[in-house]
Order: structure tokens, then sequence, then C-alpha cells
């Protein structure tokens, strides 16, 4: 069976960014942990399911993405200085969640959700960034596919439990993560 729309997948990959000798590992999914998806639906980016369209059990793949085609150039008018009263409780600031390197779930002023790393904790802002990790990286996955079937009801219901088809459970995930960039170690978000 070939990948095509509404198939099961399951691939194994390594996910290396930047370019030439530099290239850095981000993420891996193994055999024990592949990154299951319901292909077509909008789960993963499409350059990656592009990539993949076609491809069957054991087929090995090397591709790479531009940042065109995964998340964008690093846009600097992304990261913003927000005020500290912004992450009280009780009137007081949440210092055990919101410090340097930690990702935030946030929503803005339209109600839509992302996610934005603490950069630098000021006396009265918050640095954060909202780019997308992989943001202006170009990205390289090589791998295989290990499993391509039609989905079952409780695949389906799996895959579909929550906005964007996640129900990870990650700390930073709102349901709407595409699992690029998480770095969660358990089955189902990778």
């Amino acid at each position: 069976m070939r990948i095509a729309a509404n198939k099961y997948v399951a691939v194994t990959y390594d996910l290396n960014v930047g370019e030439g000798e530099e290239k850095e590992l981000m993420e891996r999914a193994t055999s024990e942990h592949p990154l299951k998806f319901i292909f077509g639906r909008g789960l993963m980016l499409p350059a990656f399911e592009k990539n993949l369209s076609g491809l069957e059990v054991g087929s090995k793949f090397d591709f790479s993405l531009a940042p065109d085609d995964a998340y964008g150039e690093y846009v600097e008018d992304h990261v913003l200085d927000l005020k500290k009263e912004i992450f009280e409780i009780d009137g007081q600031f949440d210092s055990e969640r919101v410090k340097e390197g930690v990702t935030l779930p946030m929503m803005d002023s339209d109600g839509n959700h992302m996610n934005g790393s603490v950069i630098e904790v000021k006396d009265d802002v918050v640095v954060m960034d909202f780019n997308h990790p992989l943001a202006g990286e170009t990205l390289h996955f090589s791998g295989e596919v290990i499993d391509v079937h039609d989905p079952t009801a409780e695949e389906l219901a799996q895959m579909t439990a929550a906005p964007g088809g996640c129900d990870c459970g990650c700390e930073g995930c709102d349901g709407g993560c595409d699992h690029e960039g998480h770095d969660c170690d358990h089955e189902g978000c990778h």
C-alpha cells in the first residue's frame, strides 16, 4: 500500500538542521517511537507530506525543506516585551514557570493560541520569542516508512481527539501542535 490521502502512516527519521558540515541533529523518531499521522489531514507540513506521497513500507527518504516550505524565516518583530503583570497569579509574578528557556502556551487578543519562548526576564517585562523554534532553518529529513494502512476507527479517534490531532499532553502543547520541534519522549509526540 502506498502513502495517499487518509492513510495511517508511521515513519522513522532523523531531523537535522543547518547547512553543510554544520548540521545538527534536532529530533529523531525511532521504530520504538515513530512519527504516526493520518496523511493529508493537515497535521504535518505540506512539503513534508509531498515528499512522502506515494512511498510504501520499506521506502527510504532523504530530503530537505527550505524555511519557506517549513516554518518560515526568523522574524525579529516576533520577539516582544510583555509586561510582567500578564504573568501574575493572585498578584504575584509566576517565577516558577516564567523563566529563561521555558516555552509557554499563550493567547493573543484575537484568541489565537501560540507558544512563546522566554528569552529574558527583566525588572518590568518578559522578553518572549513567538517564532517557531525551527524558523529560519533548513530541515533535513532522512528516514524510512515503516507502516502504511487504512486507519482503524480507534486510530482515527486517537488522531482526531484534540484540535490539530494532538492529545499528547506535553507541557506547552495546546492540542494544536504539529509535533515538529517537540522533544517529548513518549509515544504520540515527537
